[in-house]
């Protein structure tokens, strides 16, 4: 049996020996994932405070020429503005983002899927908020989107945290990185 697990790489330990020391280990993920969610969720909740007080009904702030200007906008829909009369599907699938990633928070051991899940949570819950608190209505609320590059969507840091969280576990996966921490090649 030993020979086996050698083989496969499981290591022969007691089971009860190993759990005091992974447990503060498993938490220190948790805590890490929570830290980049609240740490994203926050800028992007205080960026959107600013931008509807400062620049909603007025002229685009100009940074880069043409290239990139702050521009307040209404989104109702998802991704470039597609699906405005779905808002409450879009709702609902942050909702259960949020509720996947608590679950799977449970049985995280690895810092990148912290980071990771951390950056989508943040984000899940600030477009989410934006759809239960902004108008026209709870659930049907329009995300407040503000970065515009030119030839491009405007998004905002929540969308911002949600596609570089997504890109994060591409990678990870592509590496063979579980969020239990264990490595596989296949």
């Amino acid at each position: 049996m030993a020979e086996a697990e050698r083989t496969i790489g499981t290591p022969d330990v007691d089971d009860d020996a190993t759990a005091p020391a992974e447990q503060p280990r498993g938490r220190r993920r948790i805590v890490a994932l929570f830290a980049v969610a609240v740490a994203a969720y926050v800028l992007d909740l205080v960026s959107k405070i600013i931008v509807v007080e400062k620049l909603e009904h007025r002229e685009p702030i100009q940074v880069v020429g043409d290239l990139f200007t702050f521009q307040a906008v209404r989104n109702p829909g998802a991704a470039f503005g597609m699906g405005e009369a779905f808002t409450f599907v879009f709702t609902f699938i942050a909702a259960a983002v949020i509720v996947v990633i608590i679950r799977l928070a449970r049985k995280l051991y690895s810092l990148p899927w912290a980071i990771a899940l951390g950056l989508l949570l943040g984000g899940a819950l600030g477009n989410l908020t934006d759809r239960i608190f902004r108008s026209p209505g709870v659930f049907e609320g329009a995300v407040v989107d503000f970065i515009a590059p030119a030839h491009f969507a405007v998004f905002n840091l929540a969308d911002s945290a949600i596609v570089c969280g997504g890109v994060l576990i591409v990678l990870l996966s592509f590496r063979g990185l579980d969020p239990d921490g264990t490595v596989h090649k296949d």
